[in-house]
């Protein structure tokens, strides 16, 4: 009995392993992220956005439904055309058909900033996430600012949370996008002090990578491996080989062995599918 329960736990060991080889072995996206943690999108991130796309000819679509205001839309194509694109529009969701198609077409999918939550819910039933899922898996590059870089994450911020402590349940989160699902995007991170979030939402989701940006700084993602451009810092939880207190909703959030990166300009991490 003791031989047969070692032969099935080996044959059990070798259809795991050969599962985790067939998933290592998936192609992953080869498009690009721009993630820009808002406050403005500077000089070096646009430039480097531009070229990731192709040059300034790349046909460059922008989502503007995040935010309240109805000039968003023409504000961002006129940044993109001051930085040198030549090939850029803003796109309605009144015809979802004709906004796939726009999508389908474009090299850059760009969205400004506003409301993460308002934005996904302009999504919803328009089959617009998934034209951009296929874009950037077939090498289109994504981005946004602000918001636009939350909507990225799989498991995205809506901003309702408890930025004075660090509590089970506090930080309240909704389905993103998911172009990038091994990590948990903030945005504005330094500037408004959001650290209690991340950190607590992390350890709910160990397996997940923090990335808060600051404004005026950007990641940019290829493949498993992420770069920061811009002018201030990017601050990234680690809690993958930490220890965990469980605790109850409503209960301070506690670890150990968290590991904790501060990134700048020029600098990178690679986080590994």
């Amino acid at each position: 009995m003791k031989r047969r329960t070692i032969v099935s736990a080996l044959v059990l060991a070798a259809a795991a392993l050969a599962t985790a080889a067939l998933a290592a072995a998936q192609p992953g996206p080869t498009g690009h992220l721009v993630a820009v943690g808002g406050g403005g999108v500077p000089d070096a991130v646009l430039h480097r956005a531009i070229e990731l796309a192709g040059g300034p000819a790349a046909p460059i679509v922008v989502f503007p439904q995040a935010s309240e205001l109805a000039d968003t839309g023409d504000v961002a194509v006129e940044m993109w055309k001051k930085a040198g694109a030549t090939n850029v529009r803003w796109v309605p969701l009144t015809d979802a058909a004709a906004a796939r198609q726009a999508v389908e077409s474009a090299a850059f999918i760009w969205f400004p900033g506003g409301d993460q939550n308002k934005l996904m819910k302009a999504f919803e039933g328009s089959g617009v996430p998934e034209a951009i899922a296929r874009r950037y898996r077939d090498g289109a590059v994504v981005g946004g600012t602000s918001a636009g870089a939350a909507v990225l994450s799989s498991v995205m911020l809506t901003g309702d949370a408890d930025l004075q402590s660090m509590t089970v349940g506090a930080t309240k989160t909704a389905p993103g996008l998911g172009l990038w699902p091994e990590a948990i995007v903030d945005q504005h991170h330094l500037k408004r002090q959001r650290q209690s979030r991340l950190i607590s939402l992390v350890l709910e989701h160990p397996t997940l990578v923090g990335v808060g940006i600051d404004e005026r700084t950007a990641v940019i993602v290829s493949g498993s491996r992420f770069d920061v451009v811009g002018e201030s810092s990017v601050l990234v939880i680690d809690a993958r080989r930490a220890t965990v207190e469980p605790r109850p909703a409503g209960a301070l959030s506690a670890a150990r062995d968290i590991s904790v990166h501060v990134l700048t300009a020029g600098m990178g991490m690679e986080l590994g599918r």
